[in-house]
Parts: C-alpha cells; sequence; structure tokens
C-alpha cells in the first residue's frame, strides 16, 4: 500500500454522498494527500472526490418499473467502472449503501484480489435476509451503523465493525431551533411544518402529491401556519409543480436542500420513509411517516419484510414510536389527521413530546460515535493486512 492510498468509492443519491463525504474526512485525517474516485456527489467532490459520474445516476428505488427503465443505463455504467478500476486497480474499493449496484461490483473486484468494504449493512434484518450470502462474497468487510449488527454477521461469518451512525455525530444533541428559525426567516412564535417527501425521482412521483394534499387539508385547518419542503436541489422545479396542482400555491415555501436547517427549525414533519427520519429522529422532531410505491414493488417488498415497522426511527425503537402511512394507508386524509396530532399535542399534551425527545435523545446517545476515525481506522486495518 502506498503512504497515500488511492480509494474508489460509490455512492448513490443524496445520503449516500452525505456518509460518504464524512468518511472521506476521516480517511484524509488519517493520509492527507488521500486519492479519491468514482461515483460521488457534491458533499464527496467538495473533498477532493473526482467523480467520474455523478451519485445521483444510481438514485432509484424499487423492484420493479422504476428500476427496469434505467436498468440498462445502470448496467452499462457498473461495466464500464468495473472494468476502469480492474485496468487501474485501486487500493481499496468502498461501497457506500446502495447494495444492489455496490454488491454484484465489490464480488467482482474481490475476486480479483482487490480489497473491498461495504459502508452501511444492508437491511437483512429488515428485509432481504437472502442477501447474507452476496455480502459474505462481496466485502471483505463491512461497516456498520447500527450496534447490533456486527455481532449479526459474525453468525454469518462476515467481519464487521460498528462504526456508530455518521449523522448522529453531526446532528447536535441539543439542536438550535431559534438559530434555524432565524436562517429561515420565520419568527419563533410561528408553528412550522417540515414537508419531505423524499430525494428519489420516484419517491416524488409517487408520495409528493399525497404529501401536498395532506399539506393542504393541514392550512385550511390552520391558516397561520408555515409549511416548508427543503427539496433536492435537481427535483426542486418538479416539487414546486406539484405543490402548486395541489393548490398550494405560495403557501408553501420551497427551498434548495437546507433539510437540516428545516428540520431544527420544524414543530413536526411529514416525511418519506428512509435515511431522512432518523435524521428527523436526531432532531428529536414528531413526524408522520408516509410511503407510496408502485403496486408491484410494494407488493414484492411486503413479501420481505421481516419485522412489522418500515420507518428507522420505530425499527431502531422496537415500536411504532411515531405513525407509520404506509402504500394504501397514505391518504391526505390520513396524513393530514396524524400531522394535526403532534401539532395539537404540543399545545395540550407536552408530555408526549417530551416522552418522545426522550427517546429520540436515547436513540442518539446509543448511536454516537467518532464515525470518521472509527471507519478510517478499520479501512487502515484492511489495507495493512
Amino acid at each position: 500500500m502506498s503512504i497515500s492510498p488511492r480509494v474508489a468509492m460509490v455512492a448513490g443519491e443524496t445520503s449516500g454522498d452525505l456518509l460518504a463525504g464524512l468518511l472521506i474526512d476521516g480517511m484524509q485525517a488519517h493520509w492527507p494527500q488521500l486519492q479519491s474516485c468514482g461515483i460521488g456527489g457534491p458533499q464527496m467532490q467538495r473533498r477532493g472526490f473526482e467523480a467520474w459520474w455523478p451519485s445521483e445516476k444510481l438514485a432509484v428505488h424499487g423492484y420493479s418499473m422504476e428500476v427496469l427503465r434505467r436498468l440498462r443505463e445502470l448496467l452499462r455504467i457498473r461495466k464500464q467502472l468495473r472494468e476502469r478500476l480492474l485496468r487501474d486497480r485501486p487500493d481499496v474499493f468502498i461501497g457506500v449503501d446502495a447494495p444492489d449496484f455496490n454488491l454484484g461490483l465489490e464480488a467482482d473486484l474481490r475476486a480479483a484480489g482487490i480489497k473491498t468494504v461495504h459502508f452501511v449493512c444492508p437491511s437483512i434484518w429488515a428485509w432481504r435476509a437472502d442477501r447474507v450470502e452476496k455480502i459474505r462474497r462481496s466485502a471483505d468487510h463491512v461497516l456498520c451503523i447500527f450496534p447490533f449488527e456486527p455481532e449479526l454477521l459474525a453468525h454469518h461469518g462476515i467481519a464487521a465493525t460498528y462504526v456508530g451512525h455518521p449523522l448522529a455525530g453531526v446532528i447536535p444533541m441539543l439542536p438550535d431551533r431559534a438559530a434555524a428559525r432565524a436562517q429561515l426567516g420565520l419568527q419563533d412564535s410561528d408553528e412550522v411544518l417540515a414537508i419531505l417527501p423524499g430525494s428519489r425521482s420516484s419517491e416524488i412521483q409517487y408520495i409528493a402529491q399525497p404529501f401536498f394534499e395532506a399539506a393542504a387539508l393541514v392550512l385550511k385547518a390552520r391558516p397561520a401556519i408555515k409549511l416548508i419542503v427543503p427539496a433536492v436541489p435537481a427535483l426542486r422545479d418538479r416539487i414546486v409543480q406539484i405543490a402548486h396542482h395541489c393548490g398550494l400555491g405560495g403557501a408553501v415555501q420551497i427551498i434548495a436542500g437546507q433539510s437540516h436547517t428545516v428540520l431544527a427549525a420544524c414543530d413536526a414533519t411529514l416525511i418519506a420513509s428512509g435515511t431522512a427520519t432518523l435524521e428527523a429522529a436526531l432532531f428529536k422532531r414528531p413526524m408522520v411517516i408516509g410511503y407510496h410505491m408502485h403496486p408491484w414493488s410494494w407488493w414484492l417488498m411486503r413479501r420481505r419484510q421481516l419485522q412489522p415497522w418500515v420507518g428507522l426511527p420505530n425499527i431502531l425503537c422496537r415500536e411504532f414510536v411515531v405513525p407509520e402511512l404506509i402504500q394504501d394507508a397514505a391518504t391526505p386524509q390520513a396524513l393530514c389527521a396524524a400531522a394535526l396530532d403532534w401539532l395539537d399535542a404540543r399545545r395540550s399534551n407536552p408530555q408526549k413530546i417530551a416522552a418522545l425527545e426522550r427517546r429520540f435523545t436515547a436513540l442518539h446517545e446509543s448511536l454516537q460515535r467518532n464515525t470518521p476515525q472509527l471507519a478510517a481506522d478499520a479501512i487502515q486495518k484492511i489495507l495493512a493486512a
């Protein structure tokens, strides 16, 4: 291994880009002259990452039409990337989440003698238990973000290290609500509902309209409420169109990015299932988790689901601490009613809000580690082996 290793990485979509950016921070602390390249987004590129393709190319979801429409392009990208990495071999390849894309690539690279690391254990404890064998073939080591995962992987002969969840180290234990509101031009007395309809095009297609229709109903019940949407920049125009279609017009503030600022500022959030729900929990915010996907994708996912929960906060707390309205249950009326329950609780039942904040604080503490350093230490040991 060279003194400053050459690291190839693949991170898909916004959440993977964020996690990979934090990992690069840790590696650069070890190796200031680190070279990194592959597929990545703006967070990675700000840290000197050479993106051969943007991470948004991998932002697909589901088991059927959403993926099939892009399958040829994704397979072409993976083939070209594999050929390039086999020709110009990195010291280590790190696949960040995106298991459908990364695990197959890792298996090919590992078979060719390139060391491989997978960052973020696939959710074999929630669904897709059949992925265990694929992980064993693909990864020399797995960096886990939840504390129970290394023991689970060890039972299957897979080496793993718990490094904590990177977001738990980035998000403050006590978010500064006043500062966030000032940054967004909100008053301390404002009642604020955040709307996070997802970071993928397919999510916007299926869940944005029910969310905005629910928000319109909330607005009727509470005319003074402030509605704010932190939109993925590439999807902002489409989100604006859907909001106008739902009759919100100028009643909703749609900004590019700044999801952490919005979550710090809000009283409650309507939020699509995914990493963002964990971010909302780390900000200690009441939420209503909603999700909708292509019916065929939903049928396949339900068959593989191993737990009664879908949202990460509920999975990690092992109970329904926040409501989940999934697929046919995600109607505008139901989403509105659940959001109003949280908003009402802030006025009439503060004990309910305080209890949720205590649960989320305990969750935050369990996930808080020096993730960039622990991950970089594990990678260093793999390179030295």
